[in-house]
């Protein structure tokens, strides 16, 4: 039998044989050089910046329906100026911090023991698993019903719209504890609550931070929601009076504004992360 050598056999045609290389950019789990990385952040930013530039220079959108970056810039000074800015942020801050802080305190723990014990979990996780589908602004007319129009109803809206995806994606990060990790810490003599406290729980505390992280824009979705319903000061009530007097660009100020809160604050759990988790953060 005759073997006919293959046209892709490396060497047959007297070149060298080539093998595809990821170029930098299409590098798979791999870092890109800093200056690289620099540039596309700016870009991330700018590129959105001088296309809403342009479109909004060119007059085919009436300002009134897309205000220049000027006139945002001029909004942001005169609310800023009147005091508006720094109140309405502040009531928006101080209720998510305690509707996300209450709902971070009870699902850190439960979500802690429903990863752990599959008791736990046959427990609680059917019920909380039809829960969570309940979308939250649903509860407001109830919220208000029960709690008034003061700032419990918008706190405990927050707290239930986070609490128990919190808490699922704890559950999840817990169950990927290796078990080599338990097996071997009761084999050394270690007891179930050090397996809990020394082992599970640091295990989980880098995903604990990103849960965080994800579920702290849906804290913000909320309280704007609950401030456009009922609500005598906040950025949703801001947005909503923008709305009724047509003021766009007061509407683009305060959206600006709820974006940067929202990237320090990513920016601060991720510092957190890399000072408190060092064996986890890159």
């Amino acid at each position: 039998m005759t073997v006919v050598p293959s046209a892709h056999t490396p060497g047959e045609s007297g070149l060298p044989a080539r093998s595809l290389k990821p170029t930098v950019f299409w590098r798979i789990g791999e870092d890109i050089p800093q200056p690289l990385k620099g540039s596309f952040t700016v870009m991330s930013v700018l590129v959105p910046f001088l296309l809403w530039w342009g479109l909004a220079s060119t007059g085919w959108v009436d300002g009134k329906f897309l205000p220049s970056p000027g006139m945002v810039g001029t909004s942001l000074l005169n609310l800023g100026q009147e005091g508006y800015l720094l109140s309405d942020t502040l009531a928006s801050f101080l209720r998510v911090s305690a509707g996300f802080l209450l709902a971070s305190l009870v699902a850190i723990p439960i979500g802690i023991a429903m990863g752990a014990f599959m008791s736990v979990r046959s427990l609680l996780e059917p019920l909380i698993g039809i829960v969570r589908y309940m979308p939250a602004p649903a509860f407001i007319p109830l919220l208000i019903i029960y709690l008034g129009l003061g700032e419990e109803p918008k706190v405990a809206l927050i707290f239930i719209g986070t609490v128990f995806f919190n808490t699922l994606m704890i559950m999840d990060a817990v169950k990927f504890v290796p078990k080599e990790l338990i097996e071997t810490t009761y084999t050394l003599g270690g007891d179930r609550r050090q397996v809990l406290m020394q082992v599970i729980t640091p295990y989980v505390i880098p995903s604990i931070f990103d849960t965080l992280r994800v579920n702290m824009a849906a804290a913000w979705n909320l309280v704007i929601v609950s401030e456009l319903v009922a609500a005598d000061s906040g950025l949703g009530k801001r947005i909503a009076l923008s709305q009724k007097f047509f003021q766009t660009d007061d509407i683009f100020a305060c959206l600006i504004v709820l974006g940067l809160i929202g990237f320090v604050l990513d920016l601060s759990l991720q510092a957190i992360m890399r000072m408190t988790c060092r064996w986890a953060a890159k």
